[in-house]
């Protein structure tokens, strides 16, 4: 039996960037719309911020500020997972315990979000339900919300948060209060990785985009050593040994090779991007320690050539959750590559 996540974020963990923005939604809480969508770039912290609003929503005793107190057992059961007017959407399932990610939130999980809406609230306040990211719901889930969305039942608030706002069917998107989550300065995103005790935090904001938490998620010993080997091989192309890489990626755990696979696109297609920013004069790029690399090889690669690779690149990393050899499919794109250079 498949059973819907539970929540346990502390509601007083909104993030640094994202203070000003919670405390002005706070002061007007009791106008929120009953329909939000929450948008912006993957890893500034929409999750953390949207369900923070949610816990605000179902707090029995919320302080001055109208956030959420922490210590009423509305906050105790938000806390443990357990709060039954708070629910949570995501493109995951879990059966029997064991958890696992899907391609897309599929409409069953949209219709019994919608049955759990029109049942009165167990703790008397507000309902809240959340779905992220609303952009992977699918067509059929999509359109099952929107009656919904229209006439909500009393006292329900939706909070969609979307990474990609434009991939969600506009009758949707129009349905709801839109707002634009924050993003932080460079000097905050470092100042809050340096909190979190991450070292080198510039080189791991130029691989995440500046995406502070994407950043955090990227300091990890293992990642970046398995990264390094890859960078340093798109870094000289004529010695690239395709057979050995995959070779590499086969000798990783099965359970694990399409997620190996789908890191490989993504260093390749921020090589690729840095290849044309280098070319075009832009110092900023994703990989700050091999600039010298990037620019030696900018001038042997032609643009167009390097604009059709990495649309391949983007389409092939658009079918990775689809069955596929992930050795094969690497050592293809890494013959490409090299071909790119003659």
């Amino acid at each position: 039996m498949t059973n819907e996540p539970t929540i346990t974020q502390n509601s007083a963990a909104v993030l640094p960037w994202q203070r000003e923005l919670f405390a002005s939604l706070l002061a007007r809480k009791s106008t929120w719309p009953h329909a939000m969508l929450l948008s912006g770039p993957a890893g500034m912290g929409k999750r953390t911020l949207a369900l923070a609003l949610a816990q605000a929503l179902v707090c029995e005793s919320p302080g001055e500020n109208g956030a959420a107190c922490g210590t009423c057992a509305s906050c105790r059961y938000a806390a443990a997972g357990q709060h039954p007017d708070l629910r949570l959407v995501e493109p995951i399932e879990i059966d029997d315990d064991e958890v696992k990610v899907v391609e897309w939130i599929a409409v069953d999980r949209i219709r019994a979000l919608i049955r759990w809406s029109e049942i009165t609230s167990h703790r008397g306040g507000a309902k809240v339900a959340l779905i992220i990211p609303a952009e992977r719901m699918n067509e059929s889930a999509a359109n099952a919300l929107l009656k919904t969305l229209e006439e909500p039942p009393p006292a329900t608030h939706f909070i969609l948060v979307a990474h990609l706002a434009g991939r969600l069917p506009a009758t949707v998107a129009s349905r709801c209060q839109r707002i634009i989550a924050p993003r932080p300065s460079a000097a905050q995103a470092r100042g809050w990785l340096a909190s979190e005790g991450v070292p080198d935090a510039e080189a791991l904001l130029a691989q995440a985009n500046g995406a502070p938490l994407r950043a955090l998620a990227l300091a990890n010993a293992e990642y970046q050593a398995e990264r390094s080997v890859w960078i340093r091989a798109f870094g000289a192309p004529a010695k690239l040994e395709v057979t050995g890489l995959g070779a590499r990626l086969d000798a990783t755990p099965r359970e694990i090779r399409k997620e190996h696979l789908s890191a490989i696109v993504d260093w390749l297609l921020g090589w690729c991007a840095d290849l044309a920013r280098v070319r075009a004069g832009v110092n900023a790029v994703e990989n700050v320690a091999h600039q010298d690399a990037l620019a030696r090889l900018t001038p042997s690669v032609a643009p167009i050539a390097l604009f059709r690779y990495h649309r391949r690149l983007l389409e092939s990393r658009a079918l990775l959750a689809h069955p596929l050899s992930p050795r094969l499919v690497a050592e293809a794109l890494m013959i490409e590559y090299r071909a790119l250079f003659g």
